[in-house]
């Protein structure tokens, strides 16, 4: 009497089943050729391929920011790539959409009042071929946050794409001007990072550097905050930022941290008319040991005892303000 087989098994043995028909001769031909990695919609390369053609169909010029430092490392925060940020604001919305940002959607609460800051978003976002969505204000107080004000507007925007220092550093140099850059250590608050990024471009700065890890990121908050300064001041990413610090120092640039124990009084400050980083720490900490001891001078902010510190937002704009100053008076 013949054994039974083991539950499941296959009977007649390892042969060939009916009805194959030359199905392994198949298998062996392969799919032909691997396609190339921009060619694969779900490879990295593929994607930076098809965020550059969305880009260039938005009408943009050139490469989206931080697309020529691609390869050096450090450039991008890692995010995903199907990530959207929310821009709100009437303000923050309508610089994103004149500096051409590759929207995808832009909301407009019912009956919102119009004002030109209204009619020209209309315009741009027709005109762009941006799909305009009318939507209850409940949608948009959901889109905004829960301290986000958007002023009946908002604007979904892919990942901020973030440059890299060199790439800016040789521009601005490349442009004949005098670097102002600013670098947060330790600014973790996208608030405070959006504080920063305004008054940068207010008073002249060509970018905020940022390092890789611990810190802030230019998220809807800092955006909103920038009041649409993030549309077009850069925003770069510093693998390390005191080995950055230290190549910038290489190229003729003067690193000078903010502190209040400082052994420069600012309005005494005379390396404003130089290439200058200024690295602002955060609130609690202050300056890394290590960016400390990378920076040419410490300067601290005179400020009355009734205060025990600034703002990391506002110690920037003094620092700023100081500097753009000095500036001014030596081109008159």
């Amino acid at each position: 009497m013949a054994k039974p087989g083991r539950p499941g098994a296959a009977k007649g043995g390892k042969g060939p089943t009916k009805g194959t028909g030359g199905k392994n001769k198949r298998s062996l031909e392969g799919r032909g050729p691997t396609p190339k990695a921009e060619d694969r919609a779900w490879h990295p390369a593929g994607k930076r391929k098809a965020a550059a053609e969305r880009y260039a169909a938005a009408g943009g010029k050139g490469k989206p920011a931080g697309a020529s430092g691609a390869n050096r490392g450090g450039g991008q925060r890692g995010k995903k790539d199907d990530d959207t940020e929310t821009v709100t604001g009437r303000n923050s919305v309508l610089e994103a959409l004149r500096a051409k940002i590759p929207a995808t959607a832009f909301y407009i609460a019912q009956r919102v009042e119009m004002d030109d800051r209204v009619k020209e978003m209309l315009s741009i976002a027709t005109h762009r071929g941006i799909p305009v969505l009318e939507v209850m204000r409940p949608e948009l107080d959901r889109m905004a946050g829960f301290d986000g004000v958007h002023q009946g507007v908002a604007l979904k925007v892919p990942p901020y794409e973030y440059a890299h220092p060199q790439d800016i550093l040789e521009d601005v140099i490349d442009k004949g001007n005098v670097p102002l850059f600013v670098a947060l250590d330790g600014i973790t608050d996208p608030r405070n990072l959006g504080a920063i990024i305004r008054s940068t471009a207010a008073f002249g700065g060509h970018a905020v550097i940022l390092p890789q890890r611990r810190s802030a990121s230019v998220n809807s908050a800092a955006w909103k905050t920038s009041a649409g300064a993030a549309a077009r001041i850069p925003v770069a990413i510093a693998p390390n930022l005191t080995t950055t610090l230290k190549e910038f120092k290489k190229q003729g640039v003067f690193i000078l941290g903010l502190d209040g124990g400082g052994d420069v009084s600012l309005p005494a400050l005379q390396l404003a008319d130089r290439p200058v980083v200024i690295v602002v720490g955060s609130e609690g900490k202050g300056l890394s040991r290590l960016v400390t001891e990378t920076c040419d001078q410490i300067v601290s902010i005179p400020i009355s005892g009734a205060a025990e510190s600034l703002n990391a937002g506002i110690a920037a704009s003094v620092a700023l303000y100081q500097v753009s100053s000095i500036r001014n008076a030596g081109q008159e």
